[in-house]
């Protein structure tokens, strides 16, 4: 390693066991001091004995409010590593996060994005990946030591005294269980392993099965999971709180095998070990390889943080837990959780009742623009959400609470979408948040093949018992159906709105011009309430063929004309054309099928040639010229955005930094 200008200054939030581990890490390391540590019981017997180095300071806030801390260590328990690891981004600090980074995918991506806007260091705490033993590993690997590696066997088992349901291995509400406290050990060495073997840091399993016996707390007491990769590898992982388990590494190739006991402690304890590797070979001869004693084994992850910060880098390098491979670690545990039926209270409403970073939710800000809709009575957001990606509360809150908080407040979900699980969230965080009554809320229903005037009525009643409310303030057919006269379903949906079940306006989704004229016209003639409402595909580039059965787009100069007289506002899908102003499409880009068939004309590609001169000379991207262009036009135009990640949104968002004029409306138009 090399030196830095001034040692790393520590501080450690959480005074458990793994926290004395890492102050006698601090102390062996080439780089860094041990400052302060954080605890909320500033009185705990022991504390000044246990960390005589360090200033004992009342409340894990007053380590981020320490200038003379640089970087802090998360110990806490595992519902604690998300939160503390964000506010740490928020106050300027590194932050090194014990093991699990956080509870699942979700939670890590939005903490590696709070580092990556602030600058600082982020890094998962798997000590053993820094120990020269994992490097050895690698190369050993890599240089087809034993041949082709064909299979691994990994486990990390204990055994506790009993099931103690209070206690952080067990608790529910402290994500309790084995697949995150030691689960990730076989994980992240099985990836990484395949990663050796075709060249790689690592490498994500293309499939993962998992089974867990579960505790009356509804947490792992032992599990075990299959990752099979795309080079044919395939691991067999397995952990446990309440059985003791071999805890060995097993390397499987053709010309023999590897065998590594207790990697994790480099076959010794957290003072060090010798980082012992036993090559056996087919001809039943053996080779022992060992690194050596080294210092203590966490003081080589303190040690490579301050190397990180010293050169500027916000992450590991390999073969320290990098972000990507970070985040391929946290998608293979929640796919082993899944497969289990674990879910955590920690992870449901009432377990999460703030935001990640551990505050209430803020009020509505304004980096998103305010507009008025017809026909409904609430100030509306100039774009809706999409979240048909997140599957649960735990995931889809993260994403919910970032657009609520950046003034996004209208919400699009539908009948099917998910199963139910769209409205099901939604459901659970506005009755959480608070925000039903500032919300504007789309529902749909009615998808083909049930599309028919009697299904709106009956969908209905389950979706608004899935969302948790008692109306929509939008309401769309998610479908036409041209066989069934037109005005059967204005009957249908006027009737809801009698109801008081739609309490704002309703319309088509993927309608023809001619049949929402025909609609609107046999309201008027029979003194209902008219479609107010369209929610068709508008893009700057035309959808040339449907991308689903069914799918009809409103970007055509007729349709643009009759919107812009009738002044029907569209909530438009797809409204970034998919990716096709990304650098996913191009003329001479062929693989992806679905943005070929749906986006490739030449008409569409002269567009994205001007949106990218002109996002050019803005000094923005191609896909915010995009969404600027469907929200400058002469009609109300809302589009649906379904970002996946904070990163995603924020991006997004870009397109409320900037106005298109009429004039460059027209330009890119051609």
């Amino acid at each position: 390693m090399t030196a830095t200008t001034s040692p790393l200054r520590w501080g450690i939030i959480g005074p458990g066991a793994i926290a004395r581990d890492f102050r006698r890490g601090v102390l062996d390391s080439e780089l860094c001091t041990l400052e302060a540590i954080a605890t909320r019981n500033v009185d705990k017997p022991g504390l000044a004995e246990q960390f005589p180095e360090a200033r004992i300071l009342s409340g894990y806030d007053a380590i981020l409010a320490d200038p003379n801390v640089d970087a802090v260590y998360i110990a806490t328990p595992h519902t604690g590593h998300a939160e503390w690891a964000i506010k740490a981004a928020e106050a300027g600090k590194h932050a090194l996060v014990e093991k699990p980074f956080a509870l699942s995918a979700f939670e890590a991506d939005a903490v590696i994005y709070a580092h990556k806007k602030a600058g600082t260091f982020v890094g998962e705490a798997f000590m053993y990946r820094l120990h020269p033993q994992t490097q050895k590993l690698w190369d050993l690997v890599n240089s087809g030591a034993i041949g082709e590696v064909r299979a691994i066997k990994s486990s990390f088992g204990f055994q506790m005294p009993g099931f103690m349901p209070e206690h952080r291995l067990f608790a529910s509400s402290m994500a309790g269980g084995g697949i995150l406290d030691v689960g990730g050990y076989p994980v992240s060495m099985s990836r990484f392993i395949a990663g050796a073997a075709s060249g790689k840091p690592f490498l994500d399993p293309v499939k993962v099965s998992g089974q867990a016996t579960l505790n009356a707390e509804g947490t792992d007491n032992w599990a075990a999971a299959l990752l099979q990769f795309d080079n044919g590898i395939i691991a067999e992982v397995s952990c446990s709180v309440m059985i003791n388990q071999e805890n060995v590494l097993r390397i499987l190739g053709t010309t023999g095998r590897i065998e590594v006991p207790n990697f994790w402690f480099a076959d010794g304890d957290r003072t060090g070990g010798p980082g012992k590797i036993d090559i056996i070979r087919n001809d039943g001869t053996r080779e022992t390889i060992s690194v050596g004693q080294q210092r203590h084994l966490y003081s080589f992850e303190a040690d490579a943080v301050a190397v990180a910060v010293a050169a500027g880098r916000q992450e590991f390098a390999a073969p320290g837990m990098t972000w990507a491979d970070s985040l391929g670690n946290a998608r293979t545990l929640d796919k082993w959780r899944a497969d289990a039926g674990i879910e955590y209270s920690a992870e449901k409403p009432a377990g999460r009742p703030a935001t990640l970073s551990g505050r209430p939710l803020a009020p509505r800000g304004n980096v998103i623009a305010q507009r008025s809709i017809p026909g409904i009575t609430k100030k509306a957001s100039a774009v809706a959400l999409g979240f048909e990606d997140f599957k649960n509360f735990a995931s889809g809150s993260i994403l919910l609470d970032a657009f609520w908080e950046r003034g996004g407040n209208v919400f699009d979900t539908a009948f099917i979408y998910g199963g139910g699980l769209t409205e099901k969230v939604f459901g659970e965080w506005h009755t959480s948040r608070g925000t039903r009554s500032e919300a504007v809320l789309i529902g749909k229903g009615a998808h083909s093949p049930l599309c028919y005037p009697d299904v709106i009525s009956r969908q209905l009643d389950v979706s608004l018992d899935r969302l948790k409310t008692d109306y929509v303030d939008i309401y769309f057919m998610h479908r036409d159906n041209v066989d069934v006269p037109v005005g059967e379903f204005v009957d249908a949906m006027d009737a809801e709105v009698k109801k008081g079940r739609i309490r704002g306006i309703f319309g088509g989704s993927n309608w023809s011009r001619e049949r929402m004229q025909q609609a609107i016209d046999y309201a008027k003639r029979t003194g209902k309430q008219a479609p107010g409402a369209l929610s068709n595909n508008f893009a700057l580039a035309e959808m040339i063929n449907a991308i689903w059965a069914g799918c009809i787009a409103a970007s055509d100069d007729p349709y643009k004309a009759w919107l812009t007289e009738h002044q029907i506002p569209n909530f438009s899908w797809s409204s970034q054309a998919r990716g096709f102003f990304t650098d996913r499409a191009g003329r001479d880009k062929l693989d992806n099928q679905e943005l070929v068939h749906t986006w490739y004309s030449e008409k569409n590609f002269g567009r994205r040639d001007r949106a990218i001169e002109l996002a050019n000379k803005l000094g923005k991207n191609p896909i915010h010229i995009a969404l600027a262009y469907v929200l400058a036009q002469p009609f109300p135009s809302v589009p649906l955005i379904g970002p996946r990640t904070l990163h995603e949104l924020d991006d997004s968002l870009n397109a409320f930094s900037f106005k298109l004029t009429p004039e460059q409306v027209a330009w890119l138009e051609g």
